[in-house]
């Protein structure tokens, strides 16, 4: 069975959410070493685990100093570097094609015809593959068609990754592989991580860390839509698992679905929250917002059972409990956080 015995493995955008905390799964194997590359624009340094095995590089693998510094010496690279996220990327499409896609694209190029690469896992977006609808959903599989009619550029630029992925596996044989995320929550997601982006969503970032924040501050939960959107949400460390297993155990040039495959409803998300966190403030209904018309969705799970033995494992529920205990523990820093964009609001 295949293992991290002795490798040398790459994170870019390791400092970010789920970056460091695969960083810290990897940290616990018998690795040789970590590397984490990340221009901290959406994360912040100190999310990186404190650990010997691994070195950080401030900066952008679009930046070519930083891109040559990548040399056929490693074993494993994750490309999880992102532009986050929809929001961000709707006020400033050039900012999510900068940092996006370029990236994806130099760091293909870049490593095309390296000999030493076992694999190397590109972090897609399941919400760019789903159907856009507000119907009955089904789940969504590796192979089903892709629509041209997206919400935002970051799903595009997503997906645009995932065709340099298939073009530079079948031109230069890369082994890439394309890992679809469903809606990730969990520990070390830090509102208002990195630098100013523009809107107020560089602060209010994913549903879950939002949610948790603002019921610990005992404010009423701003549900869109009434809440009727639906997501597949998967605990982190259950990513960090699949990413993992698209590693080691994955197909070059294939692509494969991380998530739960429980389709959760945003007011029952909401509901869950405020009982944890014993909030009295209820929700706060407001219009669906005007742009996101992927309304009800859900990952397959069934690909990545057969193919790579990967399964979430954590509930939602136990999720969330220990979600909100880490926001709990880490509420002054959090702040910290969200306090030093207060300049642009």
């Amino acid at each position: 069975m295949a293992t991290f015995d002795r490798k040398r493995i790459i994170i870019v955008g390791g400092a970010g959410f789920v970056g460091s905390n695969l960083a810290y799964h990897l940290s616990k194997t018998s690795c040789e070493t970590i590397w984490v590359i990340d221009n901290l624009l959406s994360s912040e340094i100190e999310n990186i685990p404190d650990d010997k095995k691994i070195k950080f590089t401030e900066g952008s693998i679009a930046d070519d100093d930083v891109l040559n510094q990548i040399t056929d010496d490693y074993d494993y690279i994750f490309h999880l570097a992102t532009f986050h996220g929809n929001q961000n990327s709707i006020f400033d499409p050039i900012a999510d094609h900068e940092n996006n896609l370029i990236t994806t694209l130099k760091l293909f190029n870049h490593i095309k015809d390296f000999k030493r690469l076992n694999k190397v896992v590109y972090s897609s977006a399941g919400c760019a593959a789903a159907e856009k609808t507000f119907d009955d959903p089904t789940a969504t599989t590796e192979d089903t068609s892709i629509s041209i009619n997206q919400d935002s550029p970051y799903s595009i630029s997503k997906l645009v990754g995932e065709f340099y992925a298939v073009y530079f596996h079948k031109q230069n044989k890369l082994p890439v592989i394309r890992a679809r995320f469903q809606n990730v929550y969990g520990p070390r997601e830090i509102l208002g991580a990195g630098k100013w982006r523009g809107t107020p969503a560089t602060i209010w970032r994913n549903v879950t860390p939002v949610f948790i924040y603002k019921a610990l501050k005992s404010e009423p939960l701003p549900l869109e839509n009434e809440g009727v959107a639906t997501r597949d949400f998967i605990y982190v460390d259950d990513v960090c698992k699949g990413l993992i297993a698209c590693a080691l155990k994955g197909k070059a040039g294939d692509v494969y679905n991380i998530a739960s495959g429980i389709e959760t409803p945003i007011f029952n998300l909401a509901k869950i929250i405020n009982e944890l966190t014993n909030n009295p403030s209820g929700i706060n209904s407001m219009p669906k917002r005007k742009w996101d018309n992927s309304g009800k969705r859900f990952g397959s799970t069934v690909k990545a059972e057969k193919k790579l033995d990967f399964k979430a494992e954590k509930s939602i529920e136990e999720g969330l409990r220990i979600t909100v205990k880490w926001t709990v523990d880490h509420i002054k820093y959090i702040e910290k956080c969200i306090d030093k964009h207060k300049y642009f609001l």
